[in-house]
């Protein structure tokens, strides 16, 4: 990599040192400033191989300067960092045809690989990412909530999405939102002009999936008075979400992978095939790999929705968000008649204890029914044990309550598991079987963390890199990488 010329504008001392720093290290000439004006003047006397701006500055918004930077040097590569770590900041900053986005606070390794890859791109960037109508959604109407690191990765792929059609498979546990997440995929992108048509496969009969997504003629089966407009016809131009894909039967599926492949369908009873002009978005809780090896989901299909892999947090993974997302519950509430109450810290340290097997919907839910139930202004720890306490899913362990340590739980399971009376798992072979029923899951979860990121992982790990790399093959392991 050659070394560059990077300007850097930020009204925080601290983060313009740290960066001055970190990448005059690297052999860079760094220039820091902490307003857009001398940024501005700067760049119009065609100094900077590389621009790095803070949003919030006290002479101007660092989004509202990106267009102009883009008219003058449209080739010249533009990274922005902001504090307010919404998906409309990630949005804004793609539209307005930025290289990245990158939330505050920040690795400072993964701001030094953007920087790498914006230099190192030898894309034609002033036809890239070229400025769209600014978005007029307002930060209180935001479709996703949060700003842990779990959230702002989601918010990056589909701030970079916007502009393809790419298929998109979400998984993620029940009450997680992923068609929250859909939902925003097609608001935000280039065919929003079009309408959004969800699909619930699991609460449709099997007999009658295909008819539902392709329509049907008049006559093609018993019952079929008249003819029906299929799901796919009614998403022309827009968006068809497929929600629990994994409960789609094998025929449908095998007609759908054919919508994929040709981009054309026929309805049930049909002759004439219909051309299919929609952006397929799929979700499911279930494992689809698995499925695939159980012969439950076709594996041409799996790899035909899997282009843009996006996995959404549960509730667990995110409980820096849980206070956002209950002062917007609360405002919810509002519509209902309900006054909006405040809650104290023991109550919200409570909420960030328990494990939330019903993810977000059970905590909205929670918050709906403290908002109704209770006449008190202060919501207290004492109504927060008793509501959660009277659900049937708080039987569930709650793995940050319990004092077992991972030795004494993996003793204990293999006591019950290994041998238990009329365990089939004491035949010989014990030891390395164990050993990769939890090597396994280390590794998968370690890279999922790292973002599939391998040498993070290795040294997590504390394995060589090339170690790692055999045990991934060795255990059948599949590395997802978010968009960047």
């Amino acid at each position: 990599m050659s070394y560059a010329s990077i300007l850097i504008a930020d009204d925080d001392q601290g983060i313009r040192t740290v960066l001055s720093q970190a990448l005059g290290r690297m052999g860079h000439d760094v220039r820091t400033t902490s307003n857009a004006a001398n940024l501005w003047r700067w760049v119009s006397d065609g100094d900077g191989d590389l621009v790095i701006t803070d949003v919030i500055m006290p002479d101007e918004n660092g989004l509202d300067l990106i267009p102009r930077i883009r008219k003058l040097r449209p080739d010249l590569r533009i990274i922005v960092m902001s504090a307010q770590s919404t998906l409309l900041t990630a949005i804004r900053a793609t539209e307005r045809g930025a290289f990245e986005y990158i939330p505050k606070p920040f690795d400072l390794k993964d701001l030094i690989e953007i920087v790498q890859r914006a230099l190192n791109s030898h894309d034609d960037w002033s036809s890239i990412n070229q400025e769209t109508e600014p978005s007029s959604t307002t930060d209180d109407k935001l479709p996703l909530i949060g700003r842990s690191p779990a959230m702002q990765e989601i918010y990056r792929v589909v701030a970079r999405l916007m502009g393809t059609d790419l298929t998109v498979l979400i998984t993620g546990e029940s009450g997680t939102g992923k068609e929250l997440v859909a939902k925003a995929l097609h608001d935000y992108g280039k065919r929003n002009f079009g309408e959004f048509v969800a699909v619930n496969m699991a609460a449709i009969p099997r007999e009658l999936v295909e008819s539902e997504l392709f329509g049907h003629e008049k006559g093609a089966f018993t019952g079929a008075t008249s003819k029906k407009v299929g799901r796919f016809e009614q998403a022309d131009g827009g968006t068809l979400f497929l929600d629990e894909i994994g409960d789609m039967p094998i025929e449908a599926q095998t007609r759908l992978l054919r919508v994929l492949q040709e981009g054309e369908y026929t309805t049930v009873g049909g002759q004439s095939p219909i051309s299919s002009n929609v952006r397929i978005i799929a979700a499911t809780q279930r494992d689809l790999r698995t499925a695939v090896r159980q012969g439950m989901f076709r594996e041409d299909l799996f790899y035909r929705l899997n282009v843009v892999p996006l996995r959404i947090p549960p509730l667990r993974e995110r409980t820096e968000d849980i206070p956002e997302l209950v002062s917007h519950f609360l405002e919810k509430t509002k519509v209902d008649g309900s006054r909006v109450k405040s809650i104290e810290k023991t109550a919200y340290d409570r909420l960030k204890d328990y494990r939330w097997p019903g993810n977000v919907r059970e905590l909205e839910n929670l918050i709906q029914r403290l908002s109704v139930l209770y006449s008190q202004q202060i919501v207290d720890v004492g109504m927060i044990e008793a509501e959660l306490s009277d659900t049937s899913v708080n039987a569930e362990l709650d793995l940050k309550k319990s004092n077992q340590s991972l030795e004494e739980f993996v003793e204990e399971y293999i006591r019950y598991n290994a041998f238990s009376e009329g365990s089939k798992s004491t035949k010989r072979g014990l030891y390395s079987r164990s050993i990769r029923e939890f090597e396994r899951p280390l590794i998968a979860v370690t890279l999922e963390m790292t973002n599939g990121n391998q040498i993070k992982a290795a040294e997590l790990l504390g394995l060589n890199r090339n170690t790692l790399r055999k045990k991934i093959r060795e255990l059948d392991i599949e590395v997802v990488r978010g968009i960047k």
